[in-house]
C-alpha cells in the first residue's frame, strides 16, 4: 500500500496510529477529520496531525449533512438502544466513514483506515460504511495488528516518538464529542460502582447547580423535523447548538448505563445528550397526539429495530431504506408544536398543538357530551373478551368435572 487515508480525531489512538501505519507499512498517511460538532477540539488538530507524521490533513465540515441526513432521520424513527442510550456516536460513524472513504477516493488511496479497538462497536460501524460505498478499497484496523495491548502501551509509544496527546494516564477515559452528544468511556468508569466525578461533564450543569427557576422552550415541527425554536427557523446546525446550550443549562440530558455492546461484552457509558433529550422528548409528545394508536405502537416496535441498525453501523443497508420509507409515510401529519418546560434536570409537558390533531375534546371529556354513547361500550367489550369468555367457560366445564 501506497497511500492511507485515517479517520483521524486527535486522540490518542489516532494520533499513535499515524507513527504506526508508516512504520509498520512505509507508505504516506493522510489524515481525514470531519468536523461533526467537536468544537475546540479541531483547533490545534493540523499541527498535531504535521507532529504525529501525516503528509496532509483534511478538515472536512460535514456538520450540516451530519444533522439533516442522519441525526433527523434518525430522531423521527423515535431510535434509542436499550431504552436510554441516544446514539450520538454511532449516528456520527457513517457520516464520518462517508466522508473519508470520498477523501480516499479523491486521494487515490489504496486504503482507509481508523483508530477503533477490536473490543469495540466503532470498528464495525467504521467498516461496513466502507465495504457498502467502496467495497474495493483495503481497510486498516491497527488496534487488531499492533503489539499495543492497553492504553499504557499507547501513552508510553507516543511519548518516546515525542506525539502530542490530549489526555493524560492520570485521566484516561475515552472521550468522543460532536453537536448531538458528548461520551465518556473507560478509565475511572470501568467500575460500575462509581459515580462519575462532578467536574467530568462537559455539555450539563449539575441539575442541582441548575437555575432555580425553570425554563420553557416551544419547539416546532413539519413532518417530524424540528425546524423552530419560539418562533424562529434556524438552520439544522444552529436549531440543535442554541438547544443544547438551552438544556445544558437547566442540566438536562445525561444518561450513565451499562449497555450490551454489539461484539458482546458490557460496558459503562456516561452520556451527555442536552439538545438531542429536548427533541426527542418533543416529538414523542407531538405524535402522541398526531399518530392513530395503531401506527402508533407499531411504530414503537420499528424504532427498537431502527436503534439496533444505527448500533451495529447497519446505516447503508435495505432494511434502513425500508424503515425510513415507513417513518417518513407516519411523519406526514406530525406538524405542530410542543412546549417544555425545563427544571432541575427534568424535562415536562407544558403544552402542544398541532392541526392534524387527533385529540378531541368532546370525546375526551368526563362531563356530559354528546358524541359518545357510554352504552355502546357493552357491545365492545362483549365481543372483545368473547375469547376470554369461552376460554373461562371451558375452565369452568374442566373444573366441575375434577368434581
Amino acid at each position: 500500500m501506497k497511500k492511507i487515508v485515517l479517520a483521524y480525531s486527535g486522540g490518542l489512538d489516532t494520533s499513535v496510529a499515524i507513527s504506526w501505519l508508516k512504520e509498520k507499512y512505509n507508505c504516506e498517511v493522510v489524515a481525514m477529520a470531519a468536523d461533526v460538532g467537536q468544537g475546540e477540539e479541531l483547533a490545534l488538530l493540523r499541527e498535531k496531525a504535521a507532529a504525529s507524521g501525516a503528509s496532509k490533513l483534511y478538515i472536512e465540515d460535514v456538520r450540516e449533512e451530519f444533522v439533516r441526513d442522519f441525526i433527523f432521520p434518525m430522531l423521527k424513527a423515535g431510535a434509542m438502544y436499550e431504552r436510554q442510550y441516544l446514539l450520538g456516536t454511532a449516528i456520527a460513524r457513517p457520516a464520518i466513514a462517508k466522508r473519508l472513504v470520498e477523501v480516499a477516493l479523491k486521494e487515490g488511496a489504496d486504503a482507509v483506515a481508523h483508530g477503533a479497538t477490536g473490543k469495540g462497536n466503532d470498528q464495525v460501524r467504521f467498516e461496513l460504511t466502507v465495504k457498502a460505498l467502496a467495497p474495493q478499497l483495503k481497510i486498516v484496523a491497527p488496534w487488531r495488528e499492533w503489539e499495543i495491548r492497553s492504553r499504557d502501551d499507547a501513552f508510553d509509544y507516543a511519548e518516546k516518538r515525542g506525539i502530542p496527546l490530549p489526555v493524560t494516564k492520570d485521566k484516561p477515559y475515552s472521550m468522543d464529542r460532536n453537536i448531538w452528544h458528548l461520551s465518556y468511556e473507560g478509565g475511572i468508569l470501568e467500575d460500575p460502582t462509581r459515580e462519575p466525578d462532578k467536574d467530568m461533564f462537559l455539555l450539563t450543569v449539575d441539575p442541582a447547580d441548575a437555575p432555580d427557576e425553570p425554563g420553557y422552550v416551544t419547539i416546532g415541527f413539519e413532518q417530524g423535523v424540528p425546524v423552530s425554536i419560539d418562533g424562529r427557523v434556524p438552520g439544522p446546525v444552529e436549531l440543535l447548538t442554541e438547544l443544547n446550550a438551552l438544556a445544558g443549562r437547566h442540566g438536562v440530558g445525561r444518561v450513565d448505563m451499562v449497555e450490551n455492546r454489539l461484539v458482546g461484552m458490557k460496558s459503562r457509558g456516561v452520556y451527555e445528550t442536552p439538545g438531542g433529550t429536548l427533541l426527542y422528548f418533543a416529538h414523542r409528545q407531538l405524535e402522541s397526539l398526531t399518530l392513530d394508536r395503531e401506527t402508533l405502537h407499531f411504530k414503537e416496535m420499528v424504532a427498537i429495530k431502527y436503534g439496533q441498525l444505527v448500533y451495529y453501523g447497519q446505516w447503508y443497508t435495505p432494511l434502513r431504506e425500508a424503515l425510513d420509507a415507513f417513518v417518513n409515510c407516519t411523519q406526514r401529519n406530525v406538524t405542530g408544536s410542543v412546549r417544555l418546560k425545563l427544571f432541575k434536570g427534568n424535562i415536562s409537558v407544558a403544552g402542544r398543538w398541532s392541526e392534524f390533531s387527533l385529540y378531541r375534546e368532546d370525546l375526551a371529556t368526563f362531563g356530559a357530551d354528546a358524541v359518545y354513547n357510554q352504552r355502546d361500550a357493552e357491545g365492545f367489550i362483549n365481543l372483545f373478551g368473547l375469547p376470554l369468555k369461552v376460554q373461562g367457560l371451558l375452565e369452568q366445564k374442566r373444573a366441575e368435572k375434577k368434581q
